[in-house]
């Protein structure tokens, strides 16, 4: 994949909008110091390059009632089976995100789940009986110290 082309004003229009998503296109032009349509043309850019993914509303799980984070390692038996394992997990809601990794195990997934009761259900009822995992690792998140999007200030 190609390295998208941006300039001065694109990266601080994405600045503000990875700050605040819900930041008016108004205000965000006064602080660039051009119009509002050129900042919707340039967002516009920005997404038909795939450089903005979308934006969303981002929730506190724990708030929800998800007390329970894990990071969960899984070796798969066949590179073969990474397509059907990818869509399996997808059906799964606890899984939130499903990263392919170096290492000793080929994929690492985020869960979010209730209690420890529930995590449990869903590595046994669910991840160890998809076709082809060979085996897993649950590392429990006692506690998320930050999160946060790329800073785009540093590219040049």
């Amino acid at each position: 994949m190609s390295k998208a082309s941006i300039d001065a004003i694109d990266r601080k229009i994405l600045q503000h909008l990875i700050r605040n998503a819900r930041m008016p296109f108004l205000e965000i032009a006064r602080e660039c110091g051009i119009s509002g349509a050129a900042i919707h043309q340039r967002v516009k850019k920005l997404d038909e390059m795939g450089v903005i993914l979308g934006s969303r509303l981002e929730v506190d799980p724990k708030k929800l009632g998800f007390d329970v984070c894990a990071l969960i390692g899984i070796r798969v038996s066949d590179p073969s089976r990474y397509e059907n394992t990818v869509e399996t997990l997808k059906q799964i809601p606890e899984v939130v995100e499903c990263h392919f990794i170096t290492g000793e195990y080929n994929m690492m997934l985020k869960v979010y789940c209730l209690n420890n009761e529930h995590l449990m259900q869903i590595l046994f009822e669910k991840i160890l009986t998809i076709d082809g995992v060979l085996k897993t690792e649950t590392f429990i998140s006692l506690v998320q110290s930050f999160s946060r999007q790329i800073d785009v200030k540093y590219l040049e």
